[in-house]
């Protein structure tokens, strides 16, 4: 079993995977999206989304991170997929899941679910310029009403030559809203040859065994629940394999808490406390002395002051 660390579009940034895979040794982790429209971007923009560009496409933790795209010109997906692996990308993945309703306006993410060839075009143009050393992956739901075109779409993305599938058990239409429907993935890990990777509504162990037990995929990717829990990835793999893990403490996440609050001394203080307040937001499911700190910094922006206080809640926390 592999698990993958998942792309989330404003949380699981640069910082954020750094800090997640110094607690487990995911099997990979995929940027935030960039958003192809036409032509091919500077260098920097790469470079913002996946700093680990300079470091032979890993983590300080030696995890490969793979460049994702999201765009629907087949030119521009292509070249800007051809200019990311010069720069240094282990691997492409390719955005087919994002529901958000701007992206899907124009035409991208989940929208594309709603036309299968434009999906197998796509991937097809990707790996068609990428180095065939390089994997091509992509990231679906399960439609976007329904899942009528499941089976179309993920034949049709092995058809064009990706290495694996990433599906997210929803369609846009469900959003984030439970349950996630992973049996329905079943019918497609039957069909394909490539490795079909679950994703969804996995918050505990429990879930990450369910998951694999009704869509029959080996691996799985880990999103929201890894935010709660930042070892759920180490409680998974100890399950599976029949061993025991120690849970981590509230102190001990308290320690990653303030390592990425300490990430933010550039950014302007109106913003700096924002990702480490978002972060608390999704912990405070697990903990609950991350309601307590959440209601206590919300309003604050010092990082000083932030980190002081969070100071305190670790010294609490100890007693």
């Amino acid at each position: 079993m592999r698990i993958m660390l998942a792309p989330m579009e404003g949380v699981l940034d640069f910082q954020m995977r750094k800090i997640m895979t110094t607690v487990f040794a995911y099997d990979r982790c995929v940027t935030e999206f960039i958003r192809v429209t036409n032509g091919v971007y500077p260098d920097k923009v790469f470079l913002k989304s996946c700093p680990e560009l300079l470091t032979g496409g890993k983590t300080d933790s030696g995890i490969p991170v793979y460049v994702q795209l999201l765009g629907s010109d087949l030119p521009s997906m292509a070249a800007n997929a051809k200019r990311a692996v010069e720069l240094g990308a282990v691997g492409i993945d390719i955005n087919f899941g994002c529901p958000a309703k701007t992206v899907n306006r124009h035409g991208g993410g989940s929208a594309l679910l709603r036309t299968p060839a434009a999906v197998h075009d796509i991937v097809a143009a990707v790996r068609e310029t990428v180095d065939p050393s390089i994997p091509v992956t992509a990231k679906i739901r399960l439609g976007f009403d329904h899942s009528d075109s499941l089976l179309e779409i993920a034949t049709g993305v092995e058809r064009s030559g990706a290495s694996e599938l990433c599906v997210h058990a929803r369609t846009r239409s469900d959003g984030y809203k439970p349950p996630a429907h992973w049996a329905e993935v079943k019918k497609v890990r039957s069909e394909l040859k490539i490795p079909v990777i679950i994703n969804g509504e996995i918050w505990r162990a429990a879930d990450a065994g369910n998951a694999r037990d009704d869509s029959e995929c080996i691996d799985i990717m880990l999103g929201r629940g890894a935010l709660a829990m930042p070892d759920l990835a180490n409680q998974i793999s100890a399950d599976v394999n029949s061993t025991e893990c120690q849970a981590l403490e509230w102190q001990e996440v308290l320690v990653l808490v303030e390592a990425l609050l300490a990430t933010a001394v550039n950014i302007p203080a109106k913003y700096a406390g924002n990702r480490t307040k978002q972060w608390l937001s999704y912990l405070l499911r697990q903990y609950p002395g991350a309601r307590e700190l959440f209601s206590s910094i919300k309003r604050l922006q010092e990082i000083d002051v932030m980190s002081a206080e969070i100071e305190r809640h670790r010294r609490l926390a100890s007693l």
